[in-house]
Formats: C-alpha cells, structure tokens, sequence
C-alpha cells in the first residue's frame, strides 16, 4: 500500500481531525415522529445554524440508504453496516442483500460447492434446517432468499426441511410476524407433498433468542441454541398459535423481544438439529452471526454448556469474517473491499484512535476497515472498547456517550493522535426500541456530548466531522401513504422500530479554518448530492492529504 501524498496547499491544524457518527441520526421528513427535531439539540443545533458563540458551519446532506451504500434499489433502508462500510473505504460497493439476490438469480448459489455439500449432506436421510431472521428488511436477511433456497431444495430432491424463525420487529413493522407467518405457510403449503415435508419448527424475537453481537449478551445465544437445536422451549400446535399466545399474555411486546418458542406434535418438537442433518443460517450480515456460527463449528467452545452438538454440515449465507474465515463454508462470496481509509492512513503514518461502546465498536473497527478484523499497523492505531450495559436500551437510553466522550476529550488534548473517529449508538440502539421518551432522553444525552467535544476541539485547534451512518431516531411514527400519522387501536401512534430512508447530517467544523476550501455560511459552500461515501475523501483533504483519484468525491469544494 502507497502512502496518500501531501496536499501542498493544506496549511494543517494543530489537533486531530475528529470523525463524530452519530448512529441512526438523520433529516426527518415528517414533523410528527422525528425525534431528533423534538429533542433539545442545542449543540448540533448551534453547528447547524450558529449559536453559542458557534458559527454555522459547511454543511450538506448525504445519501445512507439504497443505492448510495451498495443495496439493491432505493427503497432499501441502510444500516450500520454498509454504512461504516461506505465511509471507510470511500467508494460504493454491492452489499450482501445485492449480491444473494444477484447469485439467486443467476443461479450461482445452487452451482457452488458449499450448496451441494449442504444437500448431499441430506440427500439420503436427514434434514435441511434453515436459521434466521424472518422479515423482507433487507438488512440481515431476506424472505425471498429463504423461499429461493426451499424451493430449490425440492428441486434437489431433499425431503425433509425445517425453519427457525428469529422474528424482526426492528427493520419492518414492530407487530407485524404474523402478516410474514401466514404468507410463508402459504408458500410452504404450495410446496408440500408426498416426498416433500417443510415446516416451521422454532422462534423467538431476535432481540431475545441467537441474534446477540460483539459478545454483548451470550445467553441470547444460549436460549437460541436451547430452542432451535434442542427443541427445549415452551411448546405450540403452529406458529401463529404461538404469536397470539405469547401477545395476549404480554400485549405490549413486539416482536423482537418475543419469547422462545417450538414447535410439537403430540409432545415432540418437530424439528430438533440431530446428527447428519444440514444447517443454513440464511442472514447475509455477519455481525449477528458470528456467535450462533461459533456455537455450531468451534471444538473448543466456553461460552455456555451446549448440552449436545450435532454433527451437522453447517453453511452461513456469506463469510461473516473474512479474516478469520467464518463460517467454514458459505453460499455467496462476500464484497471484496480493498484500499481502505484506515489503510492509507496507516501506510501514510497517521495516528489513529477508533472508539465506540461494544454495541458498534465492530462498526469503526471491522466494518470501517472494509470487514477486516485486526489493525493495519499496530504502532500508528489503538482500537478502544467500551463495555456496553447488558440491559434494554430504553431502560438506559443515555448509553455509553459519557464514557465515550471522556476518553476522546484525553485523546484530543494528548497530542498523540492525529484522527479520532468515533460512533455513539443511541439514535440506532435506542431508536430501535419504538420508545419515544428514550429516544429523546437519547438524543439529549448525545447532544451534551457534542459540546463538550465542541469544546475540546475549539481548545486544540482540531477539525470536527459530525455525521451519520443512517436515519432511526429521526423517522419514530409509522405514516400511512397520505403521510399521516399511523395511528393504534387506542388511538396513539403506531411506534416505527426500522431504520429510516432520510439523509444524514455532514457538518465541518473547523475553528481555525485557514482558507483551504470554501467556506461562506451565506452561501452552499459544500459539495451536494453525495453520499457517505464521501466522507473518506473528506477526512483525508481535512489531514492534508490528496485522496486517491477513485474515491468518492470529497464534500469540500478546495
């Protein structure tokens, strides 16, 4: 890797360049049910539009979703994922949900080694089991994938399959399992016959059973493998009968949070994960795969007592972590992404500091390093962690940004780190609840954070970058096609847990601003039209470096 050359008309800065993400922060386009409008902002308003002793800042909008991140269409929401992926490597490239659907559709995915040695596997006796959340969000998984891959297996001649189900609630409707329930049991009648048997067979709310990450809460994990493999959970006749129990007995849950469930016949779980079966865990995004995926390959697993562990032929729809190479086997190859900002800045000699609390501290790591685990150079980066709360999120809406923001304000005033890129989760972690006073408690929390940051960096003479990797907290209310607000039975709004199609925040603040690039708060005096991954380009002039010619353009008119 070459190092980026030196602009020699940037005349530099005595601090850090600081890359603020404020996770699932975006523009609404609806007064009723943005929470970041209604929340009291005043620090990011003050960036915004000047207060404080604060003037306004360049700033512009930025595309997070679609195609501007490398999904399929426009109507795709973005996530943190590809979002971190976007900004750090500076260019767009097709992500998971683009390239399955892509390998669906060629028919790639049945071609592959890993698909045949999953339904060879079974051929002869046993049974495909397919594991994953259950909804069209297109942000982990994808039901068309799922009905692609049943289909196919009866083409194949398999005879046996069964689905366990994470219910989502988050990235579609919060009530809205049993409307996916009914048309998949549909699908799955449609496909039934004499030699061909496919059932649900277990499930729960992702946010309770397998979908844990970054190590945050094992026992996920834990109930999940009880559940899916075991069969050890509270029994139903059908899946809908499980849904509408578990409601009536608790009539505010939704549907992420839903308890474990199995599926019996006369007392006997239909679909247990024995010896010689096949398992797919069918979710394109690696974060909330890799701790089921470790539960199902590794020898020398400690996390909890597995009880048992099938000999089974397990495949993950993609390669969760490319480093490591997990899973053993996967169906679709993932993106190929290389030249990443972190490695140019590394080869360039630059000091970085990334930090977040453990519920995105994969995304400014990881992710932003193009799905890479480890550090490009372990002298120039320092890689900080901090423990996230192992509890619901509206319970301690405020999360980790203190901390967060303590350890930054050192790092700032020590000198030694010339870019420090940060991520505070609250408008994802605590958008996703549908809570509408957590959220604002969020946003508010967060926003105290900003001005102390503000703070820091007018004091060392740094440059402050504040921006999103994608709407939440800004889009809270359902809205129907005529934009009104969706209302409940009992005449409230309907609470929206997804991620929003809106455009984020890019706000430069830059206290000792020596005339590089325009800069007229009377004027636009960035680049429009752009999307997140502009922001490498950015960051990079910002440290006075030229970005390489491929790159997504820079917001910054020089």
């Amino acid at each position: 890797m070459d190092a980026l050359k030196k602009n020699p008309s940037f005349k530099g800065r005595r601090g850090p360049v600081v890359l603020v993400i404020m996770d699932g922060v975006g523009y609404g386009e609806y007064k009723e049910g943005d929470a970041v409008a209604d929340s009291k902002m005043n620090y990011l308003n003050a960036l915004t539009f000047g207060a404080h002793s604060i003037p306004k800042c360049p700033q512009t909008k930025l595309k997070a979703h679609g195609k501007a991140v490398g999904l399929p269409s426009n109507d795709d929401m973005g996530n943190s994922e590809v979002g971190h992926n976007a900004m750090g490597c500076g260019r767009v490239f097709n992500q998971g949900a683009a390239l399955v659907s892509d390998s669906i559709k060629t028919g790639k995915i049945f071609e592959g080694t890993a698909w045949k040695e999953i339904t060879d596997n079974v051929k002869a006796k046993g049974t495909l089991h397919f594991l994953g959340l259950f909804s069209d969000g297109n942000v982990h998984s994808h039901l068309d994938h799922l009905k692609a891959m049943i289909a196919h297996a009866k083409k194949d001649g398999l005879k046996k399959v069964r689905v366990h189900v994470l219910f989502d609630g988050r990235d579609v409707g919060e009530t809205s399992a049993l409307d996916y329930v009914d048309a998949f049991e549909a699908f799955l009648k449609e496909q039934n016959d004499n030699n061909f048997d496919a059932k649900i067979a277990s499930g729960g709310g992702r946010m309770w059973i397998t979908m844990d990450r970054y190590g945050a809460d094992w026992a996920m994990v834990d109930r999940g493998w009880n559940t899916h493999v075991l069969g050890q959970a509270r029994q139903f006749a059908t899946t809908r009968e499980a849904v509408e129990t578990l409601r009536k007995e608790k009539p505010d849950v939704i549907d992420q949070d839903l308890k474990e469930f199995v599926i019996a016949d006369n007392g006997k779980p239909i679909g247990t994960i024995e010896d010689g079966d096949s398992v797919i865990y069918f979710n394109f995004r690696g974060d909330r795969a890799l701790e089921i995926t470790a539960a199902f390959e590794e020898d020398s697993f400690t996390k909890f007592d597995r009880k048992k562990r099938p000999k089974v032929c397990y495949a993950g729809m993609m390669e969760y972590d490319g480093d490591l190479h997990v899973p053993k086997r996967y169906l679709v190859d993932p993106p190929s992404i290389d030249r990443t900002m972190g490695e140019y800045l590394a080869a360039s000699g630059v000091r970085t500091l990334a930090i977040s609390e453990t519920q995105k501290y994969g995304h400014v790591t990881y992710f932003f390093n193009g799905n890479r685990t480890g550090k490009f150079d372990e002298k120039l980066e320092d890689y900080v962690e901090i423990k996230s709360d192992v509890i619901p999120f509206e319970q301690r809406p405020w999360m980790k940004c203190a901390e967060i923001t303590d350890y930054v304000l050192t790092a700032i005033g020590s000198g030694k780190y010339d870019f420090i890129r940060l991520n505070y989760p609250n408008g994802d972690m605590v958008g996703h609840t549908g809570i509408y006073q957590a959220v604002i408690c969020s946003m508010e929390a967060m926003d105290i954070q900003l001005g102390r940051l503000i703070k820091a960096v007018t004091e060392a003479g740094a440059v402050m970058v504040v921006t999103a990797d994608h709407g939440n907290s800004d889009d809270m209310y359902e809205h129907n096609k005529d934009g009104k607000v969706s209302l409940k039975a009992d005449g409230t709004p309907k609470a929206k847990t997804s991620h929003s199609l809106n455009p984020v925040p890019c706000i430069i603040y830059d206290p000792e601003y020596k005339g590089e690039y325009l800069n007229d708060p009377k004027e636009s005096c960035l680049n429009e039209g752009l999307g997140i991954s502009s922001i490498a380009a950015t960051c990079m002039q910002l440290l006075g470096f030229i970005p390489p010619e491929d790159y997504d353009k820079s917001v910054l008119k020089m």
